[in-house]
């Protein structure tokens, strides 16, 4: 099982290093979005740098992605359970360690000289293969904070802590489990770190909102 384990890590990180970002730029607007804006390749920055279409066509590929890259290691795993100190080790566990690989791998993706989004489409997808109602109310969050603010960075930040605070209750009182809990936690942090740029933008006044022309670096 443990080399099924290192399987699922190694799968989980190499599809969530497909750059889809980088390769709709190439193929719709003819770019090389890493040298444009923020140089991430993450569906906010190919929104400002290629269109919203775009944008949106990158935002649902990363989501596939994710959902895929978790649903698998259920797979690969299957009812095989390793014991290890007392703790028994199973399909749940290495969902979540698909679900690390797969943000690490969007985040630093190898094909892109490890370069990356910041794990936002990434993360609600695979909350939406571990935790469905959590990742649809995160995503509701998500949107409408983005739509009305024009600040995509401040609809990513509340829509993933919203996700989190919604899967509290329900693993205390719906009785999911709690290593999901554990790797909401971590996924957050990892997102939060992603946006440290943007948050200290935010403090600023500076941040710059949807619909602003990026310029080049």
């Amino acid at each position: 099982m443990i080399a099924e384990l290192i399987v699922v890590v190694i799968v989980a990180y190499l599809i969530g290093s497909i750059p889809f970002g980088l390769i709709i730029g190439r193929l719709k607007g003819k770019v090389d979005i890493s040298k444009y804006g923020s140089g991430k390749i993450g569906a906010t920055n190919v929104m400002r740098t290629v269109g919203t279409k775009a944008g949106f066509v990158t935002i649902a590929l990363d989501l596939v992605k994710a959902i895929a890259a978790v649903m698998l290691a259920k797979v690969i795993i299957g009812s095989d359970v390793l014991t290890v100190g007392g703790i028994n080790i199973n399909w749940q566990v290495a969902q979540v360690m698909a679900g690390l690989a797969v943000i690490a791998g969007h985040n630093w993706s190898i094909f892109a000289r490890f370069k990356g989004g910041s794990g936002v489409a990434a993360f609600f997808g695979t909350m939406y293969a571990l935790y469905p109602p959590a990742a649809l109310f995160g995503s509701e969050v998500w949107a409408a904070v983005a739509m009305r603010s024009r600040y995509m960075s401040l609809g990513s930040i509340l829509g993933v802590l919203a996700t989190w605070c919604l899967m509290v209750p329900l693993t205390i009182f719906w009785n999911f489990p709690p290593i999901y809990l554990v790797y909401g936690l971590i996924g957050v942090g990892l997102v939060l770190y992603q946006h440290r740029g943007n948050i200290r933008r935010l403090r600023l006044g500076v941040e710059r909102r949807l619909g602003e022309t990026e310029k080049t670096n």
